[in-house]
């Protein structure tokens, strides 16, 4: 689990809650029909707004967004340097197992294309077209917490209108309309915690991970490419290193030394 994200979330509600308690009855805050308005007016948009495959799509989208997900960027750019030492050694036919050894399918298929004999310029396009459709694939997750995101506020208002039209109904009543004042603004602050501390935020999230997903196929790509061209070991390390951040790069010098010094550890101790 992706312990920002749960903890972001916590410590808002967190906070919510401990300064309604300090300034008066938390049961005035709760109203399960400002919660109907809210989340299921919401989600009736966004069935209309998108198809059903993309509706039901919100749910793995979740998992996603609370899930820990590394994308291990030096991890890759080491297999790809291991790729272009076995190539230069063996040749590009030594590289089709090991890559169905991998488990990333972009990898494999990239390794496959240069393999079969394709063309440099059409490995590219291909591979960046399944990129593209990949960004939107990701983009159409974004969109729908984005628009749950605009919407949520907006039933909120909904609700609160609501409530006010039922107010106005018991003006004959002056002890209840205060009461109902309150009951009909909770619709409103629904709405705007479920929009900027759930909606937007996890659109935000996803869009994030997005980002890296696709940083590690243009670190593939760009491998992939220099192994076909049959460029230098060193020289497609030093290329491709150039995705990552300087504290990046000096964690994979920091492991790679680390790994040789136990490698010679136990070379010592045999």
């Amino acid at each position: 689990m992706d312990l920002a994200t749960i903890l972001g979330i916590f410590i808002g509600l967190g906070l919510m809650i401990l300064a309604i308690v300090m300034e008066g009855d938390v049961t005035l805050f709760l109203s399960l029909p400002s919660l109907l308005i809210v989340f299921g007016g919401t989600f009736a948009s966004i069935m209309v707004n998108f198809s059903m495959k993309e509706v039901l799509s919100v749910f793995p989208l979740l998992r996603v967004a609370f899930s820990r997900q590394t994308n291990d960027s030096a991890g890759v750019i080491e297999t790809l340097v291991e790729f272009a030492e076995i190539s230069r050694r063996e040749g590009l036919l030594a590289l089709e197992e090991r890559a169905q050894a991998t488990n990333e399918p972009f990898l494999q298929k990239g390794i496959q294309l240069i393999v079969d004999g394709t063309d440099a310029e059409l490995v590219r396009n291909i591979l960046e077209i399944e990129l593209f459709f990949l960004e939107e694939r990701h983009r159409i997750g974004q969109r729908i917490f984005e628009q749950m995101g605009a919407l949520s506020p907006a039933y909120g208002m909904i609700g609160t209108l609501i409530g006010l039209i039922a107010m106005l109904g018991q003006l004959d009543k002056p002890e209840q309309v205060g009461m109902g004042m309150a009951v009909a603004l909770i619709t409103t602050l629904y709405g705007a915690v479920a929009s900027n501390l759930l909606f937007l935020p996890i659109a935000g999230k996803l869009r994030l991970k997005s980002d890296e997903e696709v940083l590690i196929k243009q670190v593939m790509i760009e491998g992939i490419l220099s192994i076909q061209a049959g460029e230098n070991p060193r020289i497609v390390e030093e290329k491709l290193k150039s995705f990552l951040s300087p504290d990046e790069r000096e964690a994979a010098v920091r492991d790679r030394v680390r790994e040789r010094s136990t490698s010679e550890g136990v070379t010592v101790n045999a």
